[in-house]
């Protein structure tokens, strides 16, 4: 990961986010974020609830136009694109509550989602049955549990073909014997090359998970590297806990939080 003042677009950079902003009036709630997460890799945002990370998410994957920086996908500016642009050109993002079509069965929902994908779409038949999908194949998806809605939903997500994921709090709403299913789902995409970006609050998954993480605070960035040696940083403890003291277990400040 790296920072950057200016647009220079690296070498073989599958996601490369330089300079990004985004301001609503008066309200900077993304500032100066610069990142770069190539092919197979899996980078950990996180922050305290208000710290920008959704807005961020937002702004990448094209449901916000930046204020200003760039974001770039194999080199190509598509900063200010809209996120159906961005999806055909391989970036997909989950959201932290379940996104489904509720009315129809759970076959129906992976169907569409290889409908919408056409030629980018990826066989997920051993997702559905790594986690269960299998088994209410045809029950009404708006019917089934809120962890399995969740899961369902990012099974379609990765169906579409995606060679950057965007993860929104994908361990939201979910009990902790369902959380590890986000493991299995995230270790065997970037086996296929994907690259993915999770935001979370729950520590343990990101401990897990990201080799890497970058610490958000009031939307910018107030650290980023190896994921144990920033969680240990006095700074990140004081703006998660309150106190700069590194013997404070953290665990999960916000759990089941929906905002940034």
């Amino acid at each position: 990961m790296t920072h950057a003042s200016a647009v220079q677009p690296s070498q073989h950079k599958t996601l490369e986010i330089i300079g990004l902003s985004k301001s609503f009036g008066g309200v900077h709630a993304v500032r100066d974020v610069s990142l770069t997460l190539e092919k197979g890799q899996v980078l950990g945002v996180i922050g305290p609830n208000g710290a920008g990370k959704t807005s961020l998410v937002n702004t990448i994957s094209g449901r916000q136009r930046p204020t200003s920086g760039s974001v770039l996908l194999d080199g190509r500016e598509v900063a200010g694109k809209p996120a159906y642009t961005l999806n055909r050109r391989g970036l997909a993002r989950s959201y932290q509550q379940a996104n489904v079509f509720a009315e129809v069965t759970v076959q129906e929902n992976i169907a569409r989602a290889g409908e919408f994908a056409g030629k980018r779409a990826i066989d997920v038949d051993e997702f559905v049955q790594s986690t269960g999908l299998d088994t209410v194949w045809s029950t009404r998806a708006g019917a089934l549990p809120y962890g399995q809605q969740k899961i369902l939903g990012l099974v379609m997500t990765i169906h579409t073909g995606p060679s950057i994921l965007l993860l929104d709090e994908p361990a939201a709403g979910l009990e902790m014997s369902e959380r590890f299913r986000i493991d299995h789902l995230v270790k065997e995409t970037t086996k296929r090359g994907c690259a993915v970006l999770i935001v979370e609050h729950d520590m343990d998954l990101i401990r897990r998970l990201c080799p890497n993480i970058l610490v958000m605070d009031s939307g910018a960035v107030l650290a980023e590297g190896i994921t144990n040696e920033v969680l240990a940083r006095p700074d990140v403890l004081e703006a998660y806990l309150g106190t700069s003291s590194p013997s404070t277990h953290m665990a999960d400040p916000a759990e089941g939080a929906t905002d940034d």
